[in-house]
């Protein structure tokens, strides 16, 4: 398989509309891939909390703007897209944080999977929130399934940035098929060195690929990491980005070397505690 990660830069002097169109275009250019990947809230920035409810979308009807222009580019480019995140707005009124009486819709942070024919084929609210106190932890809702896509070739197990810190969601993505985990990201650079740490080990530990997409710029005065990479189940890195610019990582890559690699290296069936 081939892989595009397009590392897009956020600018929030760029609208949320320009951006769309600027990232449909990117996609389109990676015809000759299998699977193109792109980050976490590249519409509205991942630390730009104050835009998250102006800048959230439902994923079916006209409002839909992000899921029609990434079905869009999907379908001209004939890939597999995993197009990063968007904050959705959902159909019910939020349960947390809090709750509302006056029935406010739920906010989550999902990722959405389109096939070659552009349909919106698998989407994933985020588990883990980032911010503790602030930020996604107070302004959205968490999703509670993990989830697994189905391609072609290989199973994508799907996660979302702060995510990465939590192994037991990986094992349970492994356990239900997962060979290769797409993980969007919007991750600071001043936690850069933990985002390459945490991608290689989610390789190792669970004998999978790992493709994680970061972004570049700038989120609402936060610098980002960038450094998208494409990791084996071995934990060789076979692309990563070069700094924190935009630019697009490709590597080619076998979805069935994550089999031999579990057969000559059986450590998952000695796991114990479950």
């Amino acid at each position: 398989m081939r892989a595009s990660l397009i590392q897009i830069a956020v600018n929030q002097d760029e609208t949320a509309e320009d951006r769309r169109v600027r990232a449909a275009a990117l996609v389109r250019e990676q015809s000759a891939a299998d699977l193109v990947v792109l980050p976490e809230l590249w519409t509205v920035g991942a630390f730009d909390f104050d835009s998250f409810a102006a800048g959230a979308e439902p994923l079916r009807g006209p409002a839909a703007k992000t899921v029609a222009a990434m079905s869009g580019a999907a379908r001209e480019a004939r890939v597999w897209l995993h197009a990063g995140s968007v904050i959705e707005r959902a159909d019910e009124p939020a349960a947390e944080p809090a709750g509302d009486p006056s029935g406010t819709p739920a906010l989550y942070n999902t990722s959405l999977v389109f096939s070659p024919e552009g349909a919106l084929v698998r989407t994933y609210r985020k588990i883990h929130r980032f911010g503790f106190d602030r930020g996604e932890a107070t302004l959205l809702s968490a999703g509670t399934e993990p989830v697994t896509a189905v391609l072609p070739d290989t199973t994508l197990g799907l996660a979302t940035c702060y995510d990465l810190r939590f192994p037991e969601l990986f094992r349970a993505l492994t356990e239900a098929g997962a060979r290769t985990l797409v993980i969007p990201a919007g991750w600071p650079d001043r936690r850069a060195a933990h985002w390459s740490l945490l991608a290689r080990a989610r390789a190792v530990e669970n004998q999978c690929y790992v493709l994680a997409c970061g972004t570049a710029g700038t989120h609402a005065g936060v610098p980002q990491a960038g450094r998208s990479a494409v990791i084996d189940p071995w934990g060789e890195t076979l692309a990563e980005a070069s700094d924190a610019e935009e630019q697009v990582v490709m590597a080619e890559f076998d979805p069935a070397y994550a089999d031999e690699v579990r057969a000559d290296f059986p450590v998952l069936r000695d796991r114990v505690l479950r």
